[in-house]
């Protein structure tokens, strides 16, 4: 069962465009958005929340139409963005005060427990806050009423690692319930190699693919090897190349015949994610 159904959606600014993007987004399951900044990510993201109207598509969410359906929908959504705006002369408490109402679903208890676990104080201002206290008070707030449906974008941006991996941790608690689901959008493809079941690469606007994470890795390799084992028809095989004085690295897609032509004489490696974001994002021939 799809949790979020975006049928051909689209929206053209003067230098960016969506373009045309259909999704099916698993229930029960974390869906990491990947893709270099600036290509399509945020935007699709605020118009799942209907923060942007497209100017063209649908979105649904729990099989409900957005925006007809928005409050029901967003009683359901716990939401953290690096672009959450609170009053910042509000302490977090008053900011609590504020919020809760809104959801019927509220559990006071379950959002003091994050606040003594995040270590932030009810009597602070939003304004001496840092950027990653902020994305734990948007966390708390967003784990405080029962959502399904968990959206964050780019939520590790600003934080310590330390709790980048705790964050982590949270992600994998949550989804012991098989109902929830997680959509986390990043440019940091490392914190995906952990915990994400489902890829979606989003690239100038378009999905370059959705899939599992097992056959994504599956899809593609690494080849690393000597200059003198490339050609013009070799090199036209790759997704990206990178060429230096000492040789070449690139990506290319398992299941073409590339691999074979190398036979022992290159080295094959399965990609991280960061290799397939990089090589798909360059394309072509890289020198240096």
């Amino acid at each position: 069962m799809n949790v979020i159904e975006l049928s051909n959606l689209s929206k053209t600014y003067p230098q960016f465009t969506v373009d045309n993007v259909s999704l099916e987004v698993k229930r029960g399951y974390i869906t990491g958005i990947i893709g270099p900044n600036g290509v399509g990510k945020s935007t699709l993201i605020k118009m799942m929340l209907g923060m942007i109207r497209p100017d063209s598509g649908n979105v649904k969410i729990f099989g409900l139409e957005m925006p007809n359906h928005e409050v029901e929908i967003k009683q359901r959504v716990g939401i953290v963005s690096d672009d959450c705006f609170y009053y910042e002369h509000l302490t977090i408490g008053d900011t609590k005060k504020m919020i809760a109402p809104f959801y019927k679903k509220w559990n006071d208890q379950k959002f003091n427990s994050y606040l003594d676990q995040f270590e932030l104080s009810p009597k602070k201002k939003i304004e001496d806050l840092s950027k990653g206290m902020k994305i734990k008070f948007s966390l708390a707030l967003a784990l405080s009423h029962e959502a399904e449906l968990l959206i964050m974008d780019e939520p590790t941006s600003g934080l310590d690692p330390v709790f980048r991996r705790e964050l982590l941790y949270l992600l994998a608690d949550m989804m012991q319930d098989e109902q929830n689901s997680i959509i986390f959008s990043t440019h940091i493809v490392t914190d995906l190699d952990r915990i994400a079941d489902y890829i979606t690469f989003i690239n100038r606007g378009k999905i370059v693919f959705n899939d599992t994470r097992e056959n994504i890795f599956e899809r593609y390799t690494i080849v690393k090897g000597d200059l003198q084992l490339l050609d013009s028809d070799i090199r036209n095989e790759f997704i990206g190349i990178r060429e230096t004085p000492l040789g070449f690295e690139g990506l290319v897609d398992t299941s073409d015949q590339v691999t074979q032509l190398f036979g022992d004489y290159a080295l094959l490696e399965k990609p991280t994610l960061e290799d397939i974001m990089y090589f798909t994002t360059k394309g072509g021939r890289m020198n240096a």
